[in-house]
């Protein structure tokens, strides 16, 4: 597996520490703190595949269907709080196919089967309502999430104290 699921190892806030220089000049950025914790992995991390959709969960079910090797899923819902774009079957489907996680700018459903999953989720928030199924959005392009801009390929670290984006895997 590429990613991890569970990092005793590392915790978010050493990482900055132990990187100050990769901070300041933009390798390794922070994610504004505007995140919900949901799923049982308090803490992941693996290679990001970005995704861009807009109330339309379709191609996300299309990528969490394919093998997940420990990457994480980033979702740029584009903020929208009218509809969720994961929800319980779609963290089952996850888990099941080895997601290291999933970063939603935007809702999720199913908060309890989330949580009964054994995967990390971030998200703005909950939502009752299901989205649209259009199959529209843009797959492996840059998306802007949490104030920063996340390229597809590059790594995701998550825990209780944050998000940080890195353009390259970081020795922990």
């Amino acid at each position: 597996m590429a990613g991890k699921k569970i990092m005793s190892s590392f915790a978010t806030a050493e990482v900055c520490d132990s990187h100050a220089s990769h901070l300041a000049n933009g390798d390794l950025r922070a994610l504004e703190p505007v995140f919900k914790i949901y799923g049982q992995c308090r803490a992941f991390s693996g290679p990001v595949v970005t995704l861009k959709v807009f109330e339309d969960n379709v191609l996300v079910r299309d990528h969490l269907e394919t093998k997940g090797e420990g990457r994480v899923l980033v979702i740029d819902g584009g903020g929208s709080m009218r509809c969720a774009l994961v929800g319980g079957n779609l963290g089952q489907l996850a888990q099941n196919n080895g997601w290291a996680g999933i970063v939603v700018n935007g809702c999720i459903r199913d908060v309890d089967e989330i949580n009964g999953c054994d995967i990390g989720v971030r998200a703005l928030a909950s939502h009752p309502q299901k989205s649209n199924k259009r199959g529209v959005g843009e797959k492996g392009v840059p998306v802007h999430v949490g104030g920063t801009l996340i390229y597809d390929g590059e790594w995701l670290y998550a825990d209780s104290d944050g998000i940080l984006v890195s353009k390259n895997e970081l020795s922990l």
